[in-house]
């Protein structure tokens, strides 16, 4: 009897013990499964992120960044042909504009001749006169004046290029400003349009921003350097 009852106890206790051995392979091949396992919940939470990504860089495009490839020499060698640059699109409704920037613009009077164009018809050059400013050159050398204070443009000019190699004067009249590219000698700027019916000048509303980013090629990355200290000297724009 006692060897009995001894003999199924023990059977009972192994079989209790295979039971537990069981369940916990069970378990453990179940918790593998689920954590292997790509649910629907799991499918919608990265189309959320994707889509969210989406709108944030659609939003960054749209509002505070511009990309542009300039394909043409006109502000060199500040920009190459080739350049793929970042503008600040918040430059001009937040932040003032200033004497140096280098602005992208849409073409304000049909400018456009396979010179300095975008993808669209945007140009790019260097701010040099802000509203109420005159800028002026006497032309062979000469430097340029902004309100008669001579500025130093060697920092960017191309080298071995001129300032301006003709006369020119205008006055900034409100609402717009004067451009000018860095390779004179191969640049249609504000001094050769004077008869487009604004007299050269490119209005505000027209500026899409501020060149600040080279980003390619990886050999010309770095910013895009607005030369503010060429024009340290020259006092607030003349409104006489």
């Amino acid at each position: 009897m006692g060897n009995t009852r001894s003999t199924s106890r023990s059977k009972r206790h192994v079989s209790d013990g295979e039971a537990s051995k069981n369940k916990k392979k069970t378990g453990l091949a179940h918790a593998k499964d689920t954590s292997g396992r790509v649910t629907v919940q799991d499918v919608i939470s990265v189309l959320i992120y994707c889509m969210v990504a989406v709108i944030i860089v659609s939003l960054l495009r749209i509002f505070v960044i511009g990309l542009y490839v300039v394909p043409s020499g006109s502000m060199e060698t500040s920009l190459n042909i080739g350049d793929h640059i970042v503008t600040n699109r918040l430059a001009k409704p937040v932040l003032k504009l200033k004497r140096g920037d280098v602005v992208v613009f849409k073409d304000p009077a049909n400018w456009l001749n396979s010179e300095n164009v975008f993808a669209s018809n945007d140009l790019v050059k260097r701010l040099i006169g802000l509203p109420g400013d005159t800028v002026a050159c006497k032309g062979n050398g000469a430097p340029v004046t902004v309100n008669g204070v001579p500025i130093d443009e060697s920092s960017y000019l191309k080298a071995g290029v001129k300032p301006s190699n003709f006369a020119f004067k205008m006055k900034v009249t409100p609402g717009n400003v004067f451009v000018l590219g860095d390779n004179r000698a191969n640049s249609a700027d504000s001094r050769y349009h004077t008869d487009d019916g604004n007299h050269g000048l490119v209005p505000l509303d027209r500026i899409k921003g501020v060149a600040i980013l080279i980003y390619m090629p990886t050999s010309r990355f770095g910013p895009v350097h607005a030369h503010h200290d060429v024009f340290a000297k020259v006092g607030g724009a003349s409104h006489t």
